[in-house]
């Protein structure tokens, strides 16, 4: 397969297109760029060449081309939900290590803090965690005291502000709907408002954030909560607007001579996961 080299700005896409990906390349096509779907997770040399990439794909493909692409990838931090005000969280969380996780001995949901390789969920206590073999002691995993929530929103934000949304579970099953097609829409947008109004300056510009109406069964009530950041160049898209979708997917992996000064905290190396 030959690939000559885009004149203009373009969107790299993995080998294996989930929903996203070709919805985001429609749109990137509308626009005019080029997207180029590479076979395997290594850049042609033509495409070393070029300027102006950009990048949706999972951790291991961008670990594999963002080096030769020149891409800068916005990571929201390891411990982002861990350093928010209480009022945002609504639980005790913390991070630790996998290691350390299997010390647990009440029921208590562990996930990783951005990628998806260990599962995320209630586990009875640490012994029930995978087995050491498949994953390093030193893992990092979030452990936070259980809670149900009961619907789910997937926020891409871009420059401290909610450009697209859209629900994408209910009661923990996922049931994608536009943010203005459910009774939730001003509650979402004024928790996101007050949300990025105190903690903007702790994220990337360009980022995903899942928030949640949870309950806690102790407490016996209801309430809005963060639940998690993600990297916008691997989030799902559910059912929110495409064409603003891949405006935040292109400032969140995009050339490094374009990174502003401020996401110089949020970029590295790409993590490889698995």
């Amino acid at each position: 397969m030959t690939i000559a080299a885009p004149v203009a700005d373009f969107l790299v896409l993995p080998p294996r297109l989930d929903s996203t990906a070709e919805l985001l390349a429609e749109s990137a096509r509308r626009r005019g760029l080029a997207v180029e779907h590479l076979p395997s997770p290594s850049v042609p040399a033509q495409l070393r060449q070029a300027r102006g990439g950009h990048l949706y794909g999972g951790p291991n493909f961008a670990a594999a081309v963002a080096s030769d692409l020149d891409l800068a990838m916005l990571e929201p931090a390891d411990d982002w939900l861990v350093q928010l005000p209480y009022e945002y969280t609504r639980r005790d969380i913390t991070l630790t290590t996998l290691a350390e996780a299997r010390w647990l001995r009440t029921p208590t949901f562990v996930k990783p803090p951005r990628d998806k390789t260990l599962t995320a969920g209630v586990y009875a206590d640490g012994s029930r965690l995978p087995r050491a073999e498949r994953y390093h002691p030193d893992t990092p995993v979030l452990v936070s005291e259980i809670v149900t929530f009961l619907v789910e929103y997937r926020l891409f934000v871009l420059d401290a502000t909610v450009h697209a949304a859209s629900r994408y579970a209910t009661n923990g099953r996922l049931d994608p709907a536009p943010l203005d097609a459910g009774p939730h829409r001003a509650a979402v947008l004024d928790f996101a408002a007050s949300l990025l109004g105190a903690c903007a300056a702790s994220l990337p510009s360009a980022v995903v954030v899942d928030v949640g109406l949870a309950s806690n069964a102790d407490r016996g009530d209801e309430h809005w909560a963060v639940v998690e950041a993600n990297m916008a160049w691997f989030s799902a898209s559910y059912a929110a607007n495409p064409d603003r979708v891949l405006d935040v997917v292109l400032r969140a992996a995009g050339p490094r001579d374009r990174l502003t000064p401020r996401d110089h905290a949020f970029t590295g190396p790409p993590a490889l996961f698995g």
